[in-house]
């Protein structure tokens, strides 16, 4: 039997290595040998392989049954708070560039007139804007 530390023990290495890396984190996204992009780009192959073999042997469900509730409660509860808020305030531009195109498209629609309540051509308000959000979506490729 192999002489290896306690499980305990090599979790706190991990946690004390990994946690004084930030600059490390920081330097190899600033200057990667390879440009994320292009190397993204050249896996989509090997990503669609990858997922259609996951899938085959349903490891997505598989994961999901032995992480639980508890699990991703955990997570969610313990990192996703705080992470959740800073991670709004970060994403506001790219939320803008994402919905500009449909608010863009929206400011222009003319919907039919509003009937009264319950009334059935009310539904060709609600079609002329899923329509229209829909093909807004499909010209962004």
């Amino acid at each position: 039997m192999p002489n290896i530390k306690p499980i305990s023990q090599s979790a706190d290495k991990w946690m004390n290595r990994a946690s004084g890396a930030t600059g490390d984190y920081t330097t190899g996204v600033q200057t990667p040998r390879v440009s994320w992009q292009q190397a993204s780009a050249a896996g989509e192959g090997n990503y669609k392989a990858g997922v259609t073999a996951a899938a085959a042997k349903g490891s997505y469900g598989k994961g999901v049954a032995r992480a639980g509730d508890a699990s991703w409660k955990k997570g969610a509860t313990g990192k996703g708070p705080a992470r959740y808020a800073e991670g709004v305030v970060l994403g506001k531009d790219d939320w803008v560039k994402g919905f500009n195109p449909f608010q863009t498209a929206l400011q222009g629609l003319t919907l039919p007139p509003r009937q009264p309540k319950g009334s059935p051509q009310n539904i060709q308000r609600v079609s002329a804007v899923t329509t229209l959000l829909r093909s807004t979506r499909e010209a962004r490729g």
